[in-house]
């Protein structure tokens, strides 16, 4: 039987998934769950320890295994000659300016960052293979390793992930192997390039660029922070002006500004900056930034429009986190149907890559025909709770109907509750299985939140978790978010209700739930609104600031005794603090 090993194998976000003879989803998880390694730069996705067991769990003995990876076969052939020329080494790459470039990034920065590339597609599969080993003794192989374009495994999650059987895919990131942006058409579930676009300049550098100048870090993922930050802020005139000073459109297509051009823009930007810019960021920058973003993306949008217009469109690539932007963007186009997957960064390649890899196995083979499940990775045991009870007096067993029952009413007395369910979301965003959760109702329960257990700046949202059904009763123009991927407007009679999960803009970054995705979590949310009225919980990741989404139970438990969490539930087990009732 043969089975097939997705790998994301860019310096950021490595990933894998492992899809079955039949093209179902056996496993799909970011490396940075693993390694508790926060976005786990400069990684490889399949070290050899984690892949022994994972391989032993899911691939039976004498089974054939393809290794897929998300670069192209001509693009790793060009990193590869670069490396063997010399141009990767600590002495070529230091040769090159710290100054910025086209991209928007210094010079320095960009060559390492494809110097380790390609070092990243050289060591693909090898952890795979000793892991292999390891687990089946030599009795399994691997039977091929098989390269793909990298925006093509982006529009391949996306689409054969998506709920639609003919849509148009944007693709819009940092860097492909030609450009930083690709349209895709799938037609009967057939996917086809339309356009790739050409060039080192990106909208997702851009987006970095106003990071960095807002006094956070890319490099560490804190884009996040300008959405959360840009409704405080005003679109400054004199800002704006110098931002659109980097693009222009031409015919309907995006070009961007000289390299001259960008470094006199940041020259100009960093001596308008703040001086408490590194400690409170620059909201005013943000509100500027988020916005160009948007003028940017509405370019490539009715381009993608003009050359494959449909009712469904899919983003994918990194840009397509940008949740603030996917709420309006309908409303901005000619498409009338949105999908962007539970994991559109880099991590989600690697089940592109192994889609890809099966279809070539069989070619008629048009995807799996309805929307991706998030829940693909790992499970949680609950052995080190059943040891805990020989000393731990507050932890019960109380099977799932009991602690969903004695959550809701912990969570509607204004407790914190950390909630750890089945298998870990694929993506960054936690989906009901890997949530902190609390009550929305309180003013000062987003306040509470940070202060207890999160530890992060005070502008950043808490994101609501909804039943669907009740979704059109509390957001104006509701869309189905089943993957926290987009914000919506709260109607205005409801916001007063709710007030810990209304951002200062008046959105919230929903969550849709139903039970037929996720039937704990609505259930929770279910039994909350029985006691409260409120079809609605506060919803944020199970992590402290600038950790990953834990990935044991140890790793909860830690977690509930080091910080001002009020219970833990872990499947069917409930830990309570002193004077919490449960």
């Amino acid at each position: 039987m043969r089975y097939y090993l997705g790998l994301a194998t860019t310096f950021h976000d490595p990933g894998l998934a492992l899809v079955g003879p039949d093209g179902a989803v056996l496993f799909a998880e970011a490396t940075e769950r693993y390694l508790q390694y926060k976005r786990a730069p400069h990684c490889e996705p399949d070290s050899a320890p984690r892949m022994a067991g994972l391989l032993a769990a899911h691939l039976p003995e004498g089974a054939e295994l393809v290794l897929s990876t998300t670069w192209g076969p001509e693009f790793s052939r060009y990193l590869a000659d670069a490396a063997g020329a010399g141009a990767f080494t600590l002495e070529a790459l230091n040769a090159h300016p710290p100054t910025l470039n086209r991209s928007l990034v210094p010079e320095r920065a960009e060559r390492t960052f494809i110097a380790e590339l390609g070092l990243a597609q050289g060591r693909a599969g090898r952890g795979t293979l000793l892991g292999l080993d390891r687990a089946h003794e030599g009795r399994s192989r691997v039977a091929a390793l098989r390269r793909y374009p990298h925006h093509l495994t982006h529009a391949a999650y996306g689409l054969w992930g998506s709920p639609f059987r003919d849509a148009t895919c944007l693709v819009v990131d940092g860097m492909g192997e030609t450009g930083a942006s690709a349209i895709h058409r799938m037609e009967a579930g057939r996917i086809a390039e339309v356009k790739r676009h050409r060039g080192r300049e990106s909208v997702g550098f851009f987006f970095g660029f106003v990071t960095d100048l807002a006094g956070f870090d890319q490099t560490k993922g804190e884009e996040w922070k300008i959405m959360g930050l840009a409704p405080y802020g005003r679109p400054d005139p004199e800002l704006l002006a110098l931002l659109r000073r980097l693009y222009r459109v031409e015919d309907g297509r995006l070009r961007f500004g000289a390299a001259a051009a960008v470094q006199a823009v940041a020259a100009e930007i960093r001596a308008r900056r703040p001086a408490d810019a590194e400690e409170a960021g620059w909201a005013d920058l943000a509100a500027c930034g988020q916005q160009v973003f948007g003028e940017m993306m509405d370019v490539l949008v009715a381009e993608a429009w003009r050359l494959a217009p449909g009712e469904n469109l899919v983003l994918t690539g990194g840009c397509a986190l940008n949740s603030s932007y996917n709420g309006r963007v309908l409303g901005r186009s000619g498409f009338r149907h949105l999908h962007v997957p539970s994991a559109p960064a880099d991590d989600g390649n690697a089940l592109g890559a192994a889609w890809l890899a099966f279809a070539e196995d069989h070619p008629g083979w048009t995807g799996p025909g309805a929307l991706a499940s998030p829940y693909l990775g790992s499970t949680v045991s609950t052995e080190p709770l059943e040891r805990m009870t020989a000393w731990e007096p507050r932890l019960r067993r109380l099977g799932h109907a009991g602690v969903t029952q004695a959550a809701a009413g912990i969570l509607a007395a204004g407790g914190l509750v950390g909630w750890v369910q089945g298998r870990a979301e694929f993506g960054p965003r936690a989906l009901g299985n890997r949530s902190i959760l609390a009550d929305p109702r309180p003013a000062d329960a987003k306040a509470i939140l940070n202060a207890k257990v999160k530890y992060r700046e005070a502008f950043r949202p808490f994101a609501p978790s909804i039943l669907a059904d009740a979704g059109p009763d509390w957001f104006e123009d509701y869309q189905d978010s089943p993957y926290m991927e987009r914000t919506l407007v709260w109607r205005e009679a409801v916001r007063e209700r709710v007030p810990a999960v209304v951002h200062q803009d008046g959105t919230g970054r929903l969550q849709s739930v139903t039970p037929a995705r996720n039937p704990a979590y609505a259930a929770l949310i279910a039994a909350f609104a029985e006691r409260t009225g409120v079809p609605v919980l506060l919803n944020t990741s199970f992590n402290v600031m600038g950790k990953p989404i834990l990935h044991t139970a140890e790793d909860a438990i830690l977690m509930f005794y080091t910080t001002g969490l009020d219970a833990l539930v872990v499947e069917d087990w409930l830990l309570v603090k002193d004077g919490v009732a449960g």
